[in-house]
């Protein structure tokens, strides 16, 4: 199942991979839950992973390339995803142990060819969806420390946290916060996090300096970057027998802005379409 690229892998590359990784996580995953375990089967150079997508680098090329990968599965009915960002096996992706790639390619563009505004609105919505990404993005990294913080703070509270601090104390190790999420109303994890406005990839060693700072203080740790993550980090912050660190990367953060409304305004337009063949039937 491994699958082992010298260069970064297009986007019909990682169909494979994207198949694979859901089948290990169990039928269904999160986006960061697939990224994940497509780096663990596709053995990609550190160099190659930090490549960014763009000018802003709110998304890594390797990101990109799978988001185009699950949009031509899920266009084969071979995943489906919800409104909740997660995305699943369909009866066929079950099915499925090999992908076809060759005929995904020539089915989609048979079909492009049939009706030519659907891939040309498949790439309006991924050029508007990049638009206002990198927007938020280049907001973000306007941001002084202190703003950035508060805007944690503020990402977190309205995630569920409680008793969250900014605390931005120098010489604390790269702590800049801590909080507390409740499960069920009576169970309580404390969490230390970390801001960090990077253009570039966070690697293994920051990971690992901020566990060392929180070691003992808390019972999870969570870095929050307008970047990228490397692989070694994310193998780092689930390393086995250390406090777990969650990862949110530039990516995740901007979907969440935007679930949460922060910052970010989502309008429906009303789109107008003539149905000529009512015309022809009079």
């Amino acid at each position: 199942m491994t699958h082992i690229f010298n260069e970064l892998p297009t986007y019909d590359q990682l169909m494979q991979p994207v198949l694979d990784a859901l089948q290990i996580l169990g039928g269904s995953g999160r986006n960061d839950e697939i990224y994940a375990q497509v780096l663990s089967i596709c053995q990609i150079p550190e160099n190659i992973l930090a490549l960014s997508h763009g000018k802003n680098g709110s998304q890594s090329e390797i990101e990109y390339r799978l988001a185009w990968a699950r949009t031509y599965l899920k266009k084969s009915d071979i995943i489906e995803n919800s409104a909740r960002g997660v995305w699943s096996l369909t009866l066929k992706g079950r099915e499925i142990k090999t992908i076809e790639v060759d005929k995904i390619v020539s089915h989609y563009k048979e079909d492009s060819k049939k009706n030519p505004s659907m891939l040309t609105e498949d790439i309006e919505i991924s050029n508007d969806e990049e638009n206002w990404k990198n927007q938020l993005h280049s907001t973000l990294l306007t941001l002084s420390p202190d703003a950035f913080e508060r805007l944690a703070q503020r990402l977190l509270r309205e995630s569920g946290f409680i008793q969250v601090q900014v605390t931005g104390k120098s010489g604390d190790g790269g702590i800049d916060g801590k909080g507390i999420v409740q499960i069920n109303g009576f169970l309580n994890f404390h969490v230390m996090f970390q801001c960090k406005r990077y253009k570039g990839s966070v690697g293994s060693s920051q990971v690992r300096d901020f566990r060392g700072a929180m070691s003992g203080r808390s019972d999870k740790g969570l870095i929050i970057t307008t970047g990228t993550f490397t692989r070694d980090a994310y193998f780092e912050a689930s390393r086995d027998g250390v406090p777990p660190i969650d990862l949110i990367d530039g990516e995740m953060l901007i979907d969440k802005l935007k679930e949460l409304s922060l910052g970010v305004v989502t309008r429906l337009v009303e789109k107008v379409e003539i149905n000529e063949e009512w015309f022809e039937n009079l």
